[in-house]
């Protein structure tokens, strides 16, 4: 779920960054360019914890450009996810397909299939949403920010993006009161 890992990344600096505070730039550069975004090596980057060789930094000159490239190793926390883990999520889009639900930045699809046969669509209700009526108290309802339990059952890695699809039809998995 969760890491601390070592990454790099080169970073360009343009001469009127050069100065005193170059540092200063330099480490604000690589939090705007990392914090948030997705490699699929590693999955989401949350956040710059420290940066490694940032008194022992040496630029490399851009012939013809004036720009210089420096190679930053720097530790971060990210997010990976894996198959089998057991995850809370917001339901943010109800179909008659499913449902997508998201965890921070993870996106998530629940097929029809995945759920529970008591679990069904019901398409006149505002906002759409999956009905179940176990008992004669309050229906089990999943609809637009629900909170719901699954567990992973496929990833999909791709260069800069994490696609996952998941299942609540195990048990203590579903929607969460």
């Amino acid at each position: 779920m969760f890491f601390h890992v070592e990454l790099e990344k080169e970073l360009i600096l343009y001469p009127r960054s050069f100065g005193p505070d170059m540092k200063t730039k330099l480490r604000e550069r690589l939090i705007q360019k990392v914090e948030g975004s997705c490699s699929g090596r590693h999955g989401f980057i949350i956040t710059v914890t420290e940066l490694l060789n940032i008194d022992k930094l040496k630029g490399q000159i851009r012939e013809g450009a004036g720009l210089v490239t420096f190679p930053v190793r720097f530790m971060a926390v990210v997010f990976r996810p894996f198959k089998g883990e057991v995850l809370d999520a917001v339901v943010t889009t109800v179909n008659k397909m499913g449902f997508f639900a998201e965890v921070g930045p993870l996106q998530v699809f629940v097929s029809k299939h995945s759920m529970p046969g008591d679990l069904e669509f019901d398409p006149q209700s505002n906002p759409p949403s999956y009905v179940s009526q176990i008992s004669d108290d309050q229906p089990v309802r999943i609809a637009k920010d629900s909170e719901v339990r699954l567990r992973l059952i496929g990833i999909r890695v791709d260069a800069t993006e994490i696609f996952a699809i998941g299942t609540i039809k195990d048990e203590y998995l579903g929607p969460l009161d």
